[in-house]
């Protein structure tokens, strides 16, 4: 039994106890699946035969999703070998192998939900990174919110000390989550974490979520920031950062993966938040993501409540994109 037949039971068996979230996956990859869906629907009824010219078109449909050139073409060449293999001529069969392939492809031999590397002891502390505009702010806050909610007492730390409003802006967010907040703005980040989480200590709090600048015009001064950042976090707590999340907006496309690189160049990235998923046809990212910068989606953004940044779930996420070809 492939994974298109494993997925079927496995979303009937959550649907009573996951509902909200499938539901989320399924409303926010929305205008991904009228788009991608649509095609190989058109594709498989196009085709009697699977030929180069079959090949030809769905490798452009693949693209187009933002699945990522280098993605798609390893996915080709898997494609084709099953074809080969398995004898498969109908294109309307080789619907389910293109699901099978596309999960084999993220999962990878990894954990199919990748969750956050919380603290035996003492705070969690997490790091988050990424350009100005992705939505890294409000991610703090849903992130605390979510926390808030599992009874955890959160604190914000506002890194990004030298961009106007930058620190205002999350004690903003700090307020309305009812989390702590530290900061202070022009002055060094370090110094600013350093206080922070010595007042995290003394409050005992257990989740620590810490942002910074977004400068990636001059990398090698935002590594050297990044760099005695977590200098910092490892003196006041041994082990730590546990997370570094980087912050991407999905709707950027092949963009975000630069940016992902970008940054995986100057800090150790332990996951990836991917916003905004919901307002883009360009969903595939996902899966290009975590092939090309081999970095693990940890959040997913499908909506702009609080509750609708939830964690990654891959067969959440396959349902969500093949939902109509089920």
């Amino acid at each position: 039994m492939g994974f298109f037949d494993k997925l079927k039971k496995i979303i009937k068996t959550k649907e009573k106890d996951e509902a909200e979230e499938i539901s989320k996956y399924d409303e926010g990859l929305k205008e991904t699946r009228k788009n991608f869906v649509n095609q190989l629907n058109i594709l498989g009824l196009k085709f009697k035969k699977i030929d180069e010219e079959y090949f030809e078109e769905l490798e452009n449909i693949l693209i187009m999703a933002d699945i990522g050139v280098n993605t798609v073409m390893e996915f080709m060449d898997r494609i084709r070998k099953r074809v080969k293999q398995e004898n498969i001529t109908n294109p309307q069969e080789l619907q389910e192998v293109i699901v099978d392939e596309l999960f084999i492809i993220y999962v990878d031999n990894d954990t199919i939900t990748d969750k956050i590397n919380i603290a035996s002891t003492g705070p969690t502390v997490i790091l988050m990174v990424g350009v100005n505009g992705v939505g890294k702010t409000t991610t703090i806050a849903k992130l605390a919110h979510k926390y808030q909610k599992e009874g955890k007492k959160v604190m914000m730390i506002a890194g990004d000390t030298f961009r106007a409003g930058a620190v205002d802006q999350l004690h903003v967010w700090a307020d309305r989550t009812n989390s702590l907040f530290y900061g202070k703005e022009n002055s060094d980040p370090a110094s600013v974490v350093y206080d922070g989480l010595k007042e995290a200590l003394d409050k005992n709090v257990d989740i620590v979520f810490i942002d910074t600048a977004g400068r990636l015009q001059n990398k090698v001064n935002l590594m050297q920031e990044l760099e005695k950042i977590n200098k910092v976090i490892g003196t006041i707590i041994p082990g730590a950062p546990h997370e570094t999340l980087l912050v991407i907006d999905a709707a950027t496309g092949q963009n975000g993966i630069m940016q992902a690189q970008a940054f995986k160049e100057i800090t150790n990235i332990t996951g990836l938040v991917l916003t905004k998923l919901d307002g883009t046809a360009k969903g595939g990212i996902v899966l290009a993501i975590k092939e090309e910068v081999k970095l693990p989606v940890k959040f997913v953004g499908l909506g702009e409540k609080m509750e609708d940044l939830i964690p990654f779930d891959i067969e959440d996420y396959i349902y969500g994109l093949f939902k109509d070809m089920m």
